[in-house]
């Protein structure tokens, strides 16, 4: 599960980090610590009229170009990647229309014994990550994220995680030229590379904004698992 991210980057900084052309346009995203489902999200995807790519801005939670509903919706936010390339709801935009989704980290909750304790998992170089999505044309663009079966010690804090794709193999999600085969769960070398934070409960409101949510911060109620 995937249902809240971190991505700071302008979408000059996203163009040029992704080898694409801004196409941001009027709707300029400034960084947001704290993204939840429906909101403005930048894409990395590939123009239909020039065959490059592009970064956009797109709504989070997919909505299929049969929908009669071209409203968001936070139950589209994410898809499985074992079911991705049949759901009826996701296997048009899987087959034809694929993006990359960059988050400076996502956040997950694990339950303790004394209420829930927050964790921003981020690379430890502070790098970008980039998240297999879909995206739709219906309506306004709107996108999803593909997740996975969490592993190594990201699935001590929970058992799904989004797909992160390693550089090498973005072109290969963009066009559609690799299908089922890239849809595993993240490389370990890529997984090692990630470092599980424990941030406040600020984050929990999604009224919340700022780049305090993701400074670490130890309860002596919580768990510090790495």
């Amino acid at each position: 599960m995937c249902g809240r991210y971190a991505s700071t980057r302008s979408a000059t900084d996203l163009a040029a980090l992704f080898d694409a052309v801004d196409l941001g346009g009027d709707e300029r995203l400034g960084p947001d610590y704290n993204i939840a489902p429906t909101d403005p999200v930048h894409v990395v995807r590939i123009s239909e009229s020039t065959g490059g790519r592009v970064v956009s801005v797109a709504r989070w939670g997919l909505v299929p170009v049969w929908s009669r509903d071209d409203r968001p919706s936070g139950k589209m936010i994410n898809a499985r990647a074992e079911t991705v390339a049949t759901n009826g709801a996701f296997r048009d935009a899987f087959a034809r229309r694929r993006c990359l989704v960059p988050a400076d980290g996502w956040y997950e909750w694990l339950r303790t014994d004394d209420g829930k304790q927050a964790y921003f998992m981020t690379l430890r170089d502070g790098g970008v990550l980039a998240f297999a999505g879909l995206w739709s044309p219906a309506g306004s663009l709107s996108c999803g994220v593909v997740t996975t079966a969490a592993v190594g010690g990201l699935a001590a804090v929970h058992d799904r995680m989004p797909l992160v794709l390693p550089e090498a193999r973005w072109d290969e999600w963009l066009t559609g030229r690799a299908g089922q085969e890239l849809l595993v769960p993240t490389p370990p070398d890529l997984v090692a590379e990630v470092e599980i934070r424990p941030v406040g409960p600020a984050v929990g409101d999604v009224r919340n904004d700022g780049p305090e949510l993701i400074r670490r911060h130890v309860s002596v109620k919580s768990p510090t698992l790495f």
